[in-house]
């Protein structure tokens, strides 16, 4: 859609043409500063979910990162996206392994945060609800949660969650899925204390960013893989994009915040003022 609210292929432009290089978004972030997150890591240039993805998506600019999360049989939290080993017909379930039967180059998130630290706001699309424990408890112990945030597509599943964590819950769906439109979505997430909502990169307009940011939920944006993609969607004021190029976020980033740093104190973190 365009900006303006108008699926992109009825106004005759070129798709996120709105967007533009150089200058102030002409809509605010929640966030002080939204954040650019490496989609299963340098996933353009290395192996997906793999810790030197994650490692050269962070030297190329991304500001945040992502993956998905499985538990193993033994109740260990480890990133891959399939969640499946084997060749085909006979492929298996993670859930079926223990975790010292994986392949190397699947790393627990316990690893993940012994590697990469943990000032980096990390998004993990929970693949299945039984890996939520384990992914709150390696979280906890590497002192985490708060920089943890949690998407699932199921809303009674992030109910269930949220008493049970202080990591940030994100309803992770599409627009066509929302019953009764997302202005009730919005209501309903504010209410269950759900923090934010994720949509793919055609559904969102400045319009329904804002819809969201008025009930105090952050509105993410993935699968934004061009500048001018990305440019578009910092634009509308969105709070977190995710994207295969991280060096085409940090571009894209650099060009509408010349004189900002990404990678500074965000309002994730930000120390209370005295009174």
């Amino acid at each position: 859609m365009s900006a303006e609210g108008v699926p992109i292929h009825q106004t005759g432009r070129t798709a996120y043409g709105a967007g533009r290089m150089g200058g102030v978004p002409r809509h605010a972030s929640l966030l002080e500063r939204p954040i650019l997150f490496a989609h299963r890591g340098a996933k353009a240039q290395l192996p997906e979910n793999t810790l030197p993805a994650f490692e050269l998506a962070v030297r190329l600019g991304a500001t945040g990162l992502e993956s998905d999360v499985w538990v193993t049989s033994d109740g260990v939290a480890v990133l891959d996206h399939d969640g499946e080993l084997g060749r085909r017909p006979f492929r298996k379930p993670i859930s079926s392994f223990l975790r010292a039967e994986l392949p190397e180059h699947i790393p627990s998130l316990a690893e993940f945060y012994e590697a990469m630290g943990t000032d980096w706001p990390l998004s993990l699309d929970v693949k299945t609800a039984e890996a939520f424990d384990a992914t709150v408890e390696a979280a906890r112990a590497a002192g985490a949660e708060e920089q943890l945030w949690l998407c699932h597509p199921e809303l009674e599943v992030l109910m269930g969650w949220r008493e049970h964590t202080t990591a940030k819950l994100v309803d992770s769906t599409r627009l066509k899925k929302l019953d009764g439109g997302p202005e009730r979505r919005a209501a309903q997430l504010r209410d269950l204390g759900i923090d934010g909502i994720n949509l793919r990169l055609p559904d969102w307009n400045a319009g329904l960013v804002t819809l969201f940011h008025r009930f105090g939920r952050t509105a993410f944006g993935w699968d934004a893989q061009h500048v001018r993609e990305i440019v578009a969607l910092i634009d509308m004021g969105i709070d977190a994009v995710y994207s295969d190029h991280s060096e085409r976020m940090a571009e894209s980033y650099a060009a509408m915040f010349p004189d900002d740093d990404p990678l500074g104190p965000s309002d994730l973190d930000a120390p209370e003022e005295d009174a």
